[in-house]
């Protein structure tokens, strides 16, 4: 039976400390969501799709960039994005990430000013929360056909997509097996697909884990781009070999783990 050693004093006097930057954290998400929601119900109501949409996507990347500024001011993570840069100006793509935890979409949208996401149809419901999400035209993922094809139109209109082909957070080690949704929706609108690699060295919100229970801070995340696959008329094996670079990046190489001995 291993016996968990007692933490030294330092851990034991900032493990408080870290419970505080973490609940200032959500707190702090929880008032710009509201805020902006508030302000995004109305909006939806009177402007088009055409003016609605630009300004929901901007504001949620902003939203979004502001809320990981404060978690990055209260010393609760550290984030390496600049790689997603050169996507802002790359046109329509499939951006396809690994969803290790619940911080996932936040990184990337704040820093893609014309990306759609493919939500849960309940979160769209949301009467409040849903509000900023129907502004910056996000896709529901509760009718797979119509689902593709809002997917498409959007990609043909010039703006790019974002979707977790595991369908929810990895259940697995490195992920969990991909649906062939990213696939089938860069087939028909006829744009690649971009991976994205989403590392980070925290098991922090990611499935199973206990809301109540507490990490060491900070949690680093590293967002790298991977590989972009053209589309295929062989949807599976797109899946298979977009799966299989994904899993391969995620994977320490033999050389790396050498040279960190």
């Amino acid at each position: 039976m291993i016996r968990r050693l007692p933490l030294p004093l330092p851990d034991l006097l900032r493990r408080p400390h870290d419970v505080l930057r973490l609940a200032l954290g959500w707190l702090f998400l929880a008032l710009i969501c509201l805020s902006w929601g508030v302000i995004a119900l109305p909006l939806r109501l009177v402007l088009t799709a055409r003016r609605g949409r630009p300004l929901g996507r901007r504001a949620a990347m902003r939203s979004f960039r502001l809320y990981l500024w404060g978690l990055s001011a209260l010393g609760a993570c550290r984030f390496e994005l600049d790689e997603l840069d050169s996507l802002r100006d790359a046109g329509p793509l499939v951006l396809v990430a690994n969803h290790p935890g619940l911080l996932d979409a936040p990184l990337l949208i704040s820093r893609l000013p014309n990306v759609a996401c493919i939500m849960k149809a309940s979160l769209l419901d949301n009467p409040l929360f849903g509000a900023a999400a129907r502004l910056a035209g996000y896709i529901r993922n509760d009718a797979p056909l119509s689902m593709v094809l809002a997917a498409s139109r959007e990609l043909q209109s010039g703006g790019q997509l974002l979707l977790f082909p595991e369908g929810g957070r990895s259940r697995h080690h490195p992920v969990s097996p991909f649906a062939p949704t990213a696939a089938l929706i860069a087939r028909r609108a006829g744009v690649a697909v971009q991976t994205l690699i989403i590392e980070t060295d925290s098991p922090y919100l990611s499935k199973g884990w206990p809301a109540l229970k507490t990490p060491l801070l900070p949690i680093r995340f590293r967002v790298r781009l991977g590989e972009r696959f053209e589309p295929e008329t062989d949807t599976r094996e797109l899946t298979r070999a977009i799966e299989q670079h994904i899993v391969g990046a995620l994977t320490p190489q033999p050389a790396a783990a050498e040279s960190l001995a």
